[in-house]
């Protein structure tokens, strides 16, 4: 039962870190065009364009920044790209647009911090008709 409890708590500090960072990107002029989008293999937190640029968002709440900062393994980043794969050839109008892999990163009393391509998105083997 108490794994259970635990793992819904988690969700919950989960969604309500991902709508922070949903608001900070808001504020900085950034249009959120998806949440939570998955994929066979993978997630992604948060979609976001502005100006010519679609950012892919990992959101990572953790005690602290520091803590956030190091969750995002290298493992995590492959699932990651596997879903902007799939959002690509699903969303053919974001050729052209430029795309980058950002994080934001949570902590209780911190305010929220952006790192602009936090991640290579190495996408390219994927299709070239997209």
């Amino acid at each position: 039962m108490r794994p259970q409890r635990d793992r819904k708590k988690a969700r919950r500090f989960g969604l309500r870190a991902e709508t922070i960072a949903l608001f900070w990107l808001v504020l900085r002029g950034y249009r959120v065009i998806g949440r939570n989008f998955l994929a066979p293999g993978g997630e992604i937190d948060l979609i976001a364009v502005r100006g010519s640029t679609i950012c892919f968002v990992e959101v990572k709440a953790r005690a602290s920044l520091d803590e956030a900062r190091i969750a995002i393994t290298s493992q995590k980043r492959l699932r990651i790209i596997r879903a902007v794969r799939v959002w690509i050839t699903r969303n053919r109008w974001s050729t052209g647009y430029t795309l980058r892999g950002d994080a934001i990163f949570i902590a209780p009393r911190r305010w929220p911090r952006h790192l602009t391509g936090a991640f290579e998105l190495e996408l390219m083997d994927a299709p070239s008709n997209w």
